[in-house]
């Protein structure tokens, strides 16, 4: 190994020239940097050679392991004839399959696809959509949006105006739509479906007229420290929206492509599709960036016209990136030929066996699970909890990154048991050792 592929090198060189995101850069003076030299699997190997299990799965978008060689086949035929060409005025195979295999796959009525890059742009897409729809139909003044408390819909200036986790939309408040938030269900803090939906039916019933739509996290909410909730809510929600003429939208970034159990978390609501479902993340396997809206014969029949100020005017360079397409359709292809989601069923069960002696400790409080996303609380953690914790994580070979005092486990679907019995046992001395 030359001197220049070493821990040291790369680290210093990042520290110099990358500012890394949802990062207070100050505290990589005393908690290094870690360089990743390439990966395998469900581990991540640095360039001094130590090893980490992505428990994170890098930050939730990796699905089936790094490298996965039908993946990276994928990605390497699709070189061969298309990397990219504008989706303004011009079509390409992989955005066509792909859009029809996720209409296939999503609640009954979602069939047109709007491609953007990442999660937050889906959302704000969505929004948008949502607005201009409600104008080109005749009604301007339904211009807010009602969120769930504790919601997390990225950090672009229009997700922020629907994000209620303080760490992130305080400091560009002032820059930020006012827009209403009502309860979320949540058993630990006393707030019931029930309650939470006659809160939602409360506002609608007043607000309505001015409301576009309500967003919300089915089933987990991801960056407030992963709120699960019941899927009760969800058709509560469909029937309040659509009774009040209001939209709905189901920002599925984190909870798509099978981390709560179904392919999609809204299935487990049994109602009416959303009016929007944003997808992200896991789309393409943690390849590429791709995100995508998928909504209904209505909502595209607002835009459909002569006038081009009628139209859905947005759009990035890059959308609809024939390389991503090709690589999130490898990732349907995983899921429909290794029968993914009926396995995931059974590695649910499995996981959580694995991590009994998390759940037995008498420092962890409300260990829960939804699927394959596992989380709890550390009982008297001191400020800097999530900092130390990480950093013990990182020594027993673990990616883990605390929400304050909330640690959680969204692994790749790879993972086996002895990994994951290793993972339970290694935080449980984790947990030994934190003061």
């Amino acid at each position: 190994m030359a001197d220049s592929d070493t821990n040291a090198a790369w680290l210093a060189r990042s520290r110099a020239a990358v500012w890394h995101p949802c990062t207070q850069m100050k505290v990589h003076e005393t908690l290094p940097l870690v360089p990743i030299a390439h990966a395998q699997g469900a581990w991540l190997v640095d360039f001094d050679g130590h090893r980490y299990l992505d428990a994170v799965s890098s930050w939730w978008v990796n699905l089936f392991g790094h490298r996965h060689p039908r993946i990276d086949a994928a990605v390497r035929a699709q070189l061969d004839s298309l990397a990219h060409v504008m989706l303004a005025g011009f079509t390409h195979r992989p955005a066509v399959e792909l859009s029809e295999r996720l209409a296939a796959l999503a609640p009954p009525g979602l069939g047109h696809a709007f491609y953007a890059s990442d999660g937050a742009s889906a959302n704000e897409i969505a929004l948008k959509m949502s607005f201009h729809a409600w104008r080109n139909r005749g009604h301007p003044d339904k211009r807010h949006f009602v969120s769930l408390a504790g919601s997390y819909h990225g950090e672009t200036v229009g997700a922020l105006a629907v994000t209620d986790v303080a760490l992130f939309r305080d400091v560009y408040a002032p820059l930020l739509n006012v827009n209403a938030r009502v309860p979320v269900p949540d058993a630990r803090r006393g707030v019931s479906v029930e309650a939470a939906a006659a809160a939602l039916d409360a506002y609608l019933g007043q607000h309505a007229a001015t409301t576009a739509a309500l967003i919300v996290e089915p089933l987990v909410q991801g960056a407030s420290g992963m709120t699960m909730y019941d899927p009760r809510y969800l058709a509560q929600a469909r029937e309040i929206t659509a009774r009040h003429g209001v939209h709905l939208i189901a920002d599925e970034i984190m909870t798509g492509f099978g981390r709560t159990g179904t392919m999609f978390a809204w299935e487990q609501a049994n109602a009416a599709a959303p009016d929007f479902l944003c997808l992200s993340k896991g789309i393409t396997g943690g390849y590429l960036p791709l995100s995508c809206v998928l909504t209904t014969d209505d909502v595209y029949a607002a835009f459909y016209a002569d006038d081009t100020a009628r139209g859905f005017l947005h759009s990035h360079s890059y959308t609809g990136n024939a390389l991503a397409c090709a690589a999130a359709l490898a990732v349907l292809d995983l899921f429909r030929d290794e029968q993914t989601i009926v396995r995931n069923r059974e590695r649910a069960t499995t996981w959580r066996q694995a991590l009994a002696p998390i759940a037995a400790h008498p420092r962890v409080r409300d260990f829960r699970q939804c699927g394959m996303i596992f989380a709890w609380e550390v009982a008297a953690a001191p400020p800097d909890f999530a900092r130390r914790f990480f950093a013990e994580a990182l020594a027993a070979e673990l990616l883990l990154r605390p929400i304050g005092d909330t640690v959680y486990v969204m692994a790749p679907y790879i993972v086996t048991c002895d990994e994951m019995a290793m993972l339970g046992e290694r935080v449980a001395g984790i947990l030994d050792r934190l003061p």
